[in-house]
């Protein structure tokens, strides 16, 4: 299971209003495209995003759905990326001194993925997720910054 963490300079609900709208989802998570559409629902438990991933023409139609929803303190969610495979992913957040502490962790668990070793698979997964935190931290605090935080829930 590959473990990234990143301490940003905003609150946890300010983390939450980005995931919280699904629509920039493919802006922060690396490998994501495009969305093609956000069910009403999203984020709650059971609903669904359906994105591509990929460059094109090369693209992947996927979908990911909610597993565990608890703002501002933690979403987990399964892509299922048909022939890649599924993952587990877990997005922590926590209070901080300086803003927030924010964990990923991801696993692959259907698929062609999931027969991969976990040290061969985690070292792609870790660079993979230091950016996409990066990302998250880059649109969670510039809108803190700008008080321009989505209320969605």
């Amino acid at each position: 299971m590959s473990t990234n963490t990143r301490v940003m300079a905003c609150s946890p609900e300010d983390v939450f209003g980005v995931l919280n709208d699904g629509w920039l989802f493919p802006v922060w998570v690396v490998g994501a495209s495009r969305m093609r559409d956000v069910d009403d629902g999203w984020p709650r438990t059971g609903h669904k995003l359906h994105h591509s991933f990929g460059v094109w023409p090369f693209l992947i139609n996927d979908e990911t759905t909610v597993l565990e929803y608890d703002p501002p303190r933690r979403i987990v969610v399964q892509p299922a990326g048909w022939p890649v495979g599924e993952a587990r992913v877990t997005i922590d957040v926590k209070p901080h001194h300086r803003g927030c502490v924010v964990r990923i962790t991801e696993k692959a668990v259907k698929g062609p993925g999931s027969l991969v070793p976990a040290p061969l698979l985690d070292i792609p997964l870790f660079f993979r997720n230091r950016e996409t935190l990066l990302r998250l931290a880059f649109i969670a605090e510039g809108k803190a910054e700008n008080g321009d935080v989505p209320e969605k829930a």
